[in-house]
C-alpha cells in the first residue's frame, strides 16, 4: 500500500490536484476517493517487445527551439510514456514513483472509452445512439437532456447552459466536482449527488447538434443510459465489454460519487499497458487478440464522420484547427489518420492507423490546459510516428 506524506504534506481534497501533489495523487487515486473496481482479463495477454531508441527523434519545442523526446519527456511532467509499433512495445518509460503495474488517472480519456462502450452496446443491439435519452432515463424529462439523444451526448453536442471552466473556483465545474465527490462541498452547504446535479442541467438556447460544446456531465449521462440498457454498475460494463476482452493484465478502477455513481467523464484509473492495448485496439479498426471487440463501422465512424461545421463552431476549435469530434474520440486533423483520445493535465493515446503506431502519455502537468504544449507534443507524436513508418 502507498504511504501518505506526512504532516504539511498531507494530500487532500483540497489539494489533490495541485502540483506537485498531483504527482503523488494522479497515482494514488484510491486512496483519497471511493472507487468501483474494473477487473482485469481472466486472460491477461502480454504485449511483445521489440525495443527501439527514440531519445534523440526531434521535434520543435513550446519556443520553436529543437528538443528531443528525451529532453520533453524530463522538461514536461510527464509521469509515463509508452510507444507502441504494429502492436510491440518499442519504449515505455516511467517517472515520479509510477510504475508499470500502478495505475493512473486518465481524466477525460475515460470519456473516449466511454463513447467505445457505445459502439460495442449499439452492435449488440442493447443501445440506439439516435434515440432519445428520455427512452433509457425518463428522469431527465425536466432537465436538458429531455429533450436531446443519445447521439449528442456521443458528440458532445448538446445545447446546454455549463461552462467547462477549470480555473473558475465558483463556476460549473466546482460545482460538478462536489456531486461528484472530487471536492468538499462549503461549510454548511447542503450534499448534492452527481445523478441529482445532473437533473439540474438547462438549456442554453442553440438547438441540439449546432455546435460542439465540451461539458463533462454529458458523458456521465451517458454512462447512466449504459447501466441502465445493461442494468449492471459502470465499472462492471467496462471489465465485461473491454478489459476483459482486451486481455488487460490490471485491473483498472473509477471513481464514484457517495451514493456509487460512477464518474464516467473523468475518473478512470488504468494503466500504462493496458492503456496501450486499448489504444492498439482502436488502430486495429476494433480487433484485439484476434477478436472483434468494437464493431469495425463504428471506428470508421469515429474516424470518417463527425460533423465539422459543428466543430469549426465549437469552443476546441483552437486545439484542433482542421479536426472533428465523434463518439468521444478527437481528429486531430482531417487530412490525416491520426485521431486520439486527450484528457487535462497532459493525458493522452495518439493513435496513426498510416504509421501503425500507438503513443500513451500519462502525466502531472500542472495546469488543466496547456494548448501550447499539446501543439508541441503532437509535434513529437508525428515525429515519433514518421520515424517508426520510415
Amino acid at each position: 500500500m502507498s504511504i501518505v506524506p506526512a504532516d504539511e504534506r498531507q494530500i487532500t481534497l483540497a489539494n489533490w490536484r495541485q502540483h506537485p501533489q498531483m504527482e503523488w495523487s494522479y497515482r494514488n487515486v484510491r486512496e483519497l476517493l471511493p472507487t468501483a473496481n474494473i477487473a482485469r482479463s481472466s486472460t491477461p495477454v502480454a504485449l511483445p517487445r521489440s525495443l527501439g531508441y527514440l531519445d534523440d527523434i526531434a521535434f520543435e519545442d513550446v519556443k520553436g527551439e529543437t528538443t528531443t523526446v528525451a529532453d520533453a519527456l524530463r522538461s514536461t511532467y510527464v509521469d509515463g510514456f509508452l510507444v507502441l509499433h504494429r502492436g510491440r512495445i518499442v519504449t515505455e518509460w516511467y517517472a515520479h514513483g509510477l510504475t508499470p503495474d500502478a495505475q493512473h488517472l486518465i481524466f477525460s480519456v475515460s470519456k473516449s472509452i466511454a463513447g467505445t462502450i457505445g459502439g460495442i452496446l449499439t452492435g449488440q443491439g442493447r443501445l440506439d445512439p439516435d434515440a432519445p435519452v428520455v427512452r433509457y432515463l425518463p428522469e431527465l424529462k425536466a432537465s436538458v437532456y429531455g429533450t436531446c439523444a443519445v447521439r449528442h451526448l456521443l458528440d458532445m453536442s448538446v445545447g446546454i447552459r455549463f461552462d467547462e471552466d477549470y480555473d473558475d473556483g465558483e463556476g460549473d465545474v466546482i460545482r460538478y466536482r462536489r456531486a461528484a465527490g472530487w471536492d468538499l462541498p462549503p461549510p454548511g452547504a447542503p450534499a448534492i449527488h452527481l445523478r441529482d446535479y445532473l437533473g439540474t442541467m438547462r438549456p442554453d438556447g442553440q438547438p441540439h447538434g449546432h455546435a460542439f460544446h465540451y461539458v463533462s456531465p454529458n458523458t456521465d449521462v451517458l454512462g447512466w443510459v449504459y447501466e441502465r440498457v445493461c442494468g449492471m454498475p459502470y465499472a462492471n460494463i467496462v471489465a465485461e465489454n473491454l478489459w476483459g476482452p482486451l486481455g488487460a493484465e490490471n485491473d483498472a478502477y473509477i471513481t464514484v460519487d457517495s451514493q456509487g455513481a460512477a464518474r464516467v467523464a473523468g475518473g478512470i484509473c488504468a494503466t500504462l499497458r493496458d492503456l496501450a492495448r486499448f489504444g492498439e485496439m482502436m488502430r486495429n479498426h476494433g480487433v484485439s487478440n484476434g477478436r472483434q471487440v468494437v464493431p469495425g463501422r463504428w471506428i470508421d465512424d469515429i474516424r470518417k464522420n463527425g460533423n465539422a461545421d459543428a466543430w469549426s463552431r465549437g469552443d476546441l476549435v483552437m486545439v484542433f484547427p482542421n479536426g472533428n469530434y465523434r463518439n468521444k474520440w478527437y481528429t486531430v486533423d482531417r487530412d490525416r489518420t491520426a485521431f486520439a483520445a486527450v484528457g487535462i493535465h497532459g493525458q493522452w493515446i495518439y493513435i496513426d492507423p498510416a504509421a501503425e503506431t500507438v503513443i500513451v502519455r500519462v502525466s502531472s502537468q500542472p495546469t488543466p490546459m496547456d494548448i501550447e504544449l499539446d501543439r508541441m507534443w503532437l509535434r513529437g507524436y508525428a515525429a515519433i510516428a514518421s520515424h517508426l513508418a520510415s
